[in-house]
């Protein structure tokens, strides 16, 4: 007994002097998309308020491809230490349950520190598309069907899922082109090449506000702050049409106790920060904070629910 008590006094302490020292080295942030969509922006802003809060810097590690896939495997097979994170979209459950072969399981190589944070999508065209709202969209896709293209940050990713539902919900075919993100998407909408898309606000405000792109509507239940005047899908005749672009911090499976708690309470100090409140109301994104615990059975429910939209629409491999 009391070498049994001496023992958990060792792991006590250990745990103490870990949680002390921990981090004594820089972090490294993974964003899984190339810059210029709302990963990357409210990854760096995060990361500049996690730097000053830990006193360690947080670099930001842009790793795009694969819808997301070559990131959040990165993290996944890094050392569990803390030191490897990767902020993610809805992406990180969809994938998963949408492709085959992906090298990682969502549930079991990783653990989720936080979710940070949400935002709709914004669903924009090119202004040479000759549509001005959501039922003229509809209108065109059914005159000129299999003529449309959209846009997405990736296969798998929520971008990509919003159109693939849009496609259902209409019935008529329309091609997906994936990108290495919103950034390079936004891109080719801009000139052109394709003639609508679902993105993130983060993307999409530049272009929206000197009109080189038309904005049609916003994806969630209630109007988006960022982009007030823009109906939501709902609201302009398809009901029960809501994408969530919500955003979640992890890093490595079985990290040690003392860093996902010190991660999770800094991470939460950090969206409550004014200056990060603000900037994220730019984008679009309303700032959440979680446990760690409540955050993992938030991302098992939102793997159940895609999983069930993949198996019921028939979307498996659909690209």
């Amino acid at each position: 007994m009391r070498k049994f008590l001496c023992a958990i006094v060792l792991v006590a302490a250990a745990g103490a002097a870990f949680g002390q020292a921990y981090p004594s080295k820089p972090l490294r942030l993974v964003l899984p998309y190339a810059p210029g969509g709302v990963v990357d922006f409210i990854g760096r802003t995060l990361g500049q308020r996690l730097s000053e809060q830990l006193g360690q810097a947080v670099i930001a590690d842009n790793r795009p491809g694969a819808g997301g896939i070559i990131g959040v495997e990165a993290t996944a097979k890094s050392a569990p230490d803390g030191y490897t994170l990767v902020l993610m979209d809805p992406a990180i459950v969809i994938n998963t349950v949408l492709q085959d072969a992906v090298p990682y399981d969502v549930i079991r190589d990783l653990d989720t520190v936080s979710i940070v944070g949400s935002s709709p999508l914004v669903l924009a065209a090119n202004p040479a598309l000759p549509v001005k709202s959501v039922a003229e969209l509809v209108a065109y896709a059914k005159a000129h069907s299999g003529q449309l293209n959209f846009a997405s940050a990736g296969i798998g990713t929520t971008p990509h899922m919003a159109g693939e539902l849009l496609k259902l919900r209409i019935g008529v075919p329309m091609t997906h082109v994936p990108y290495k993100g919103m950034g390079p998407a936004m891109a080719d909408l801009v000139s052109g090449r394709v003639q609508f898309s679902f993105g993130s606000i983060t993307a999409a405000l530049p272009f929206l506000n000197d009109h080189r792109l038309r904005g049609l509507a916003t994806t969630g239940a209630k109007r988006s702050s960022a982009l007030p005047d823009l109906p939501t899908v709902i609201e302009a005749g398809l009901p029960g049409f809501e994408v969530d672009l919500w955003l979640g911090l992890f890093g490595p499976a079985h990290l040690p106790p003392a860093a996902l708690a010190r991660l999770n309470a800094e991470t939460r100090k950090a969206t409550e920060h004014p200056d990060a409140r603000a900037a994220f109301a730019k984008v679009g994104v309303e700032p959440r904070g979680a446990s760690p615990e409540e955050s993992a059975v938030f991302v098992k429910a939102e793997y159940e629910k895609w999983n069930r939209v993949v198996r019921d629409a028939m979307l498996k491999g659909a690209s």
